[in-house]
């Protein structure tokens, strides 16, 4: 009778299966299969986050997407926490796990066109975030936002800057929704039989550029002030470019060169947020004349500088204080109630609870 020691063993079965194809190709594919359902800033956002990974495979000689083994992803994930492949310091880990979830979302598509085992993308976990961790704490103050405002009316009144920061506070709306808009969305005068007033609408349009982040179910009416409206004419008749975009529609605001870029939005946020641009001291103890910030490729650098989705927390916040309605809020930023407190209500603790305290009985 033989030994158990020498019984035979269960047969290893091989994967034969696999398609060998490079990093860099299965990221293109990958890219080309999200069009149908993807906005175009989404794709070239998880474009950009999979750069990292064909870089590392680069570095590690990976040149078949077959040979990535688990403990090659363990290896990426240091390699990437630490910075390693934009020459950055070590990165945030909310901002690591965006990307490895993208890598995840990545090696799950690579499954099914075989070029890595189905499962496979398991092997990649995600870090664990503390509470409140994944949440942006910056934001644009109600106050400081209506000083910036207040500033444009007097001194460039009816520019673009002052369009874009009164359409993104006035509305809270996202930039893709204000970029989006053109000269047919705009109802200046109120002749829309569902409102009384002025209004604007924000229609999902992916084929010509100009999605919604939320789709269909974010093409929606809002409403705006008298006074924005006469802005608003003003710009259209004194400052915006007489152009058309590349598909032939007529954009509310303009560059030159037709509908401005998504970029614009945040370069612009980031240079009209300084307080040195309207003429105020630096409250970072900067000198002036030496800070880097002040040069317009530079004012993100400025730590007073605030982006477009500030500007949107800081209308929530602002809502919030005034107690408006949740339901009322969700519906007009397009957003559910659990996301607009998780990342646009900047109320302070204290805020709150004197806010609940005015619906309470005394005790």
């Amino acid at each position: 009778m033989k030994s158990p020691a020498f019984a035979r063993l269960p047969e290893v079965v091989l994967l034969t299966d696999l398609d060998p194809i490079p990093p860099h190709e299965a990221v293109e594919m990958f890219h080309d299969a999200m069009v149908d359902e993807h906005a175009k800033s989404t794709r070239e956002s998880n474009k950009h986050r999979l750069q990292a990974f064909v870089q590392f495979c680069d570095e590690e000689g990976i040149e078949n997407l077959n040979e990535v083994t688990g403990r090659d992803l363990y290896k990426y994930r240091i390699w990437r926490r630490e910075g390693q492949g934009d020459g950055r310091d070590p990165i945030k880990t909310v901002t690591l796990k965006g990307q490895l979830a993208t890598l995840r979302r990545f090696l799950q598509f690579a499954a099914d066109i075989d070029a890595v085992p189905q499962g496979f993308y398991e092997k990649l976990t995600l870090p664990t975030m503390t509470n409140g961790e994944d949440v942006s704490e910056t934001t644009l103050d109600p106050e400081r936002a209506i000083e910036i405002l207040d500033y444009l009316e007097k001194a460039r009144p009816s520019t673009r800057d002052h369009i874009i920061l009164a359409l993104l506070w006035e509305t809270g709306a996202r930039t893709g929704a204000i970029r989006g808009l053109d000269l047919e969305d705009v109802d200046l005068e109120g002749d829309h039989p569902r409102f009384s007033g002025p209004a604007l609408q924000f229609v999902h349009r992916p084929e010509t550029d100009t999605p919604l982040k939320n789709r269909e179910a974010g093409t929606r009416w809002n409403r705006i002030s008298e006074k924005t409206a006469r802005y608003i004419e003003d710009y259209i008749d004194f400052h915006r470019d007489d152009v058309t975009d590349e598909y032939g529609r007529e954009p509310l605001l303009t560059t030159s060169n037709g509908r401005p870029a998504g970029n614009t939005f945040r370069t612009t946020l980031y240079r009209i947020t300084r307080p040195c641009w309207r003429g105020e001291d630096c409250p970072h103890d900067r000198d002036i004349d030496d800070c880097e910030a002040t040069h317009i490729d530079h004012a993100s650098k400025c730590p007073s500088a605030r982006s477009p989705h500030d500007v949107r927390s800081g209308r929530v916040t602002y809502y919030r204080r005034e107690d408006v309605p949740r339901r009322v809020v969700k519906d007009r930023l397009n957003a559910s109630t659990d996301i607009l407190d998780r990342h646009y209500d900047r109320r302070s603790d204290r805020e709150q609870a004197e806010q609940r305290s005015d619906f309470l009985p005394d005790i």
